[in-house]
């Protein structure tokens, strides 16, 4: 199965199982997700000798995570491209209890652990999607 087709799936079948309890079949996707999905972007600025290092964990933590975890919709690393030591990273979550999961994950210990002397600031920032309708058309571009 191809990521575009792995990211539908769980968009139809595997959000509506992890909601918060509460029975979400009966739901459009748009409506899930409002309900459920823990979404963050995290504001990191590295210092620049360790900016290499960083990077190559950073890429590493992502991939497993999304790759292990079904709760994980996505962990979409990017860096500021005038400034490429101001990281940003794009946090998608099925729930909080998904994200709460996460922290919890060994790839994640290590990457916290091992780069805790790399960042100089971290802010992370809680979001709420403007047009929920939006995210279910997004997932079926990407087919």
């Amino acid at each position: 199965m191809n990521k575009y087709k792995f990211l539908n799936w769980i968009l139809f079948f595997v959000l509506p199982l992890c909601s918060s309890g509460q029975s979400t079949v009966s739901k459009p996707p748009a409506q899930i997700m409002e309900d459920s999905m823990f979404i963050r972007i995290a504001e990191i600025e590295i210092l620049p000798e360790y900016l290499q290092e960083y990077n190559a964990i950073l890429k590493e933590e992502a991939a497993a995570s999304v790759k292990a975890e079904p709760g994980v919709i996505a962990i979409f690393p990017m860096y500021l491209q005038e400034s490429p030591n101001q990281i940003r990273i794009l946090e998608i979550y099925a729930n909080k209890a998904a994200y709460q999961a996460h922290l919890q994950a060994p790839y994640f210990q290590h990457y916290k652990t091992t780069t805790l002397k790399m960042v100089k600031t971290l802010k992370l920032v809680e979001m709420k999607t403007l047009d929920k309708d939006m995210m279910a058309e997004l997932f079926k571009k990407m087919k």
